[in-house]
């Protein structure tokens, strides 16, 4: 039994008892604590009535059996009345059951991040400073809106920027940069992401986009540091070391990949901010909701919050990358929700073969042999590469690292992580990382600041004078006995890929599950260039 099934067992026998001890429970109301305490094992809040029934429930009752045994529990109290039963230990909002916990928490998370954006600036920029900051972005190529995040982020202390893959996100975030070191010279700027693969390309979008930029704003830009949001609030594990009794020091801080951010890091991140730091909040709402509990993107991004934000919340529509088959699937993938790939089978029927996405079906109890194909292609140049690695150079085996992945929902199966690495390494894949061949890809698993690593990165197997090594972007060569449980990373989960690109992707969905939109957008969009959709056939 899963620690999430043990739980809902236990909530379910013990809520009745220590709230309403003369009431018996109503089995479907046990259906739904189950349901909910499954649900936030994997990180979702809430259960939506409106939304289709999560397959543990019995479909001939929703939505309206269940909501009226959860209208005359005395364990549920709609949101607007909490005060008037403070001992129920869950809270109907709308159509959504949360947890009493986690909906205190989510409420006043996103409270203070509209409080934030209401505040008054203590340097309020004047209209012609506006003004000047909106031609500027304007000669530097941007669009209309994206000009309006621009002075958005002079004019407003929070700024929320979401968009799609390729609409311009990280031109706007050194265009505003480049406004407010104007502004206010000197400035004392971060950069943070949710992973250390993610923080690194925002740093290297954001030295791309210095190029050309006069000395003193680029040298202002290239000296930002740019590090993980754990790394940056001092995280010990269960705790950070930054919060509201020591702040950080910063006037400015931009996060990227804000849709991989759960509530709890959000709330710490915010407990931790000095009032007067404006805050740059980049994210894709169309992405996966993070791992751990509370996607505070997507709740943000909901017609309520952004009205409340208001000029504070800018949205980019208009794709400048990613162009051709995976834009269009994208988009569609993007306002579908929950939509079925069903839905998208006249599309992906009708691409040709010129176009920069595939689709192929393959069977179900055999690992994909096209797939495995590429990926052995792969592995071959990798190995080459690490096998001369002093005459290659090490960019190039990097390069060669991000050229291709095979991505998937799951770990265990013919199709999921696991079972792929067993193809392609054989019995080496279940033993030490000095087994494996050389060039092979390695997903670091811990957290190791000293080393500038997070959990996530990826580098690559090479042989070095004395012994072999993990290559890491940077030209950081670690010992394999510092990584701990690393893994093969020639596949990985769509979770773990994000904040990060590759040339070609694979993307694999096994058979069993009608795989949510997001899952499907979130794996297409790594690709820069080309994507495979392979599914059961």
């Amino acid at each position: 039994m899963s620690p999430g099934l043990a739980l809902a067992d236990a909530l379910v026998e013990a809520l009745p008892r220590l709230c309403t001890p003369q009431t018996a429970l109503d089995p479907r109301l046990g259906e739904l604590i189950r349901a909910l305490a499954e649900a936030l094992e994997g990180g979702a809040l809430e259960l939506d009535l409106s939304a289709p029934p999560p397959e543990t429930l019995d479909a001939r009752h929703w939505p309206q059996g269940y909501r009226k045994v959860l209208q005359s529990s005395g364990l549920v109290v709609a949101a607007d009345a909490l005060e008037s039963a403070p001992q129920a230990p869950l809270v109907l909002a709308g159509e959504r059951l949360r947890w009493r916990r986690w909906h205190l928490q989510l409420e006043h998370t996103l409270a203070a991040l509209v409080r934030r954006a209401r505040q008054p600036l203590a340097r309020p920029p004047l209209a012609d400073q506006l003004e000047t900051a909106r031609r500027e972005a304007a000669a530097a190529g941007l669009d209309p809106a994206q000009q309006q995040a621009v002075t958005a982020a002079l004019s407003q202390p929070l700024l929320l920027l979401s968009g799609g893959p390729g609409t311009g996100k990280t031109s706007t975030v050194v265009q505003l940069l480049l406004a407010l070191q104007r502004h206010q010279p000197g400035l004392r700027l971060q950069l943070a992401a949710p992973t250390g693969k993610a923080a690194s390309r925002l740093r290297e979008a954001i030295a791309a986009g210095s190029a050309g930029l006069e000395p003193a704003l680029a040298a202002a830009l290239l000296a930002a540091p740019c590090t993980t949001l754990h790394r940056l609030l001092e995280s010990s594990g269960e705790r950070f070391g930054r919060d509201a009794r020591r702040p950080l020091e910063l006037d400015l801080l931009v996060v990227d990949e804000v849709s991989m951010v759960d509530l709890p890091l959000m709330t710490a991140l915010l407990e931790a901010l000095p009032a007067g730091c404006r805050l740059v909040l980049v994210g894709d709402a169309g992405q996966l909701p993070p791992v751990g509990p509370g996607a505070v993107l997507q709740e943000l991004m909901r017609p309520r919050r952004l009205a409340e934000l208001g000029p504070a919340a800018v949205e980019l529509r208009t794709a400048y990358r990613n162009a051709g088959a995976i834009a269009a699937i994208a988009a569609d993938l993007r306002q579908a929700g929950a939509t079925p790939l069903q839905v998208l089978e006249p599309r992906l029927r009708a691409l040709g073969a010129d176009a920069n996405l595939q689709w192929r079906q393959a069977p179900p109890r055999q690992p994909p042999a096209e797939a495995l194909a590429a990926l052995r292609q792969h592995q071959r140049r990798l190995g080459a590469l690490a096998a001369a690695l002093a005459d290659a150079g090490a960019r190039a085996l990097l390069e060669e690292l991000e050229r291709c992945v095979l991505l998937t929902p799951v770990r265990l199966g013919q199709w999921g992580v696991a079972g792929i690495h067993r193809q392609l390494l054989g019995d080496a894949a279940g033993r030490a990382i000095t087994h494996w061949p050389l060039g092979t890809p390695v997903l670091n698993r811990r957290n190791l600041p000293e080393q500038g690593l997070a959990n996530g990165d990826v580098g690559v197997l090479v042989a070095a004078a004395d012994g072999r090594r993990v290559l890491f972007p940077g030209g950081r060569l670690l010992h394999p006995a510092l990584l701990g449980q690393a893994e093969p990373a020639l596949a990985l989960t769509v979770h773990k890929s994000q904040g990060s690109q590759y040339g070609t992707v694979w993307l694999l969905l096994p058979p069993g599950r009608d795989w949510d939109a997001r899952l499907l957008y979130t794996g297409l969009t790594r690709a820069r260039q080309r994507a495979w959709l392979i599914t059961p056939g």
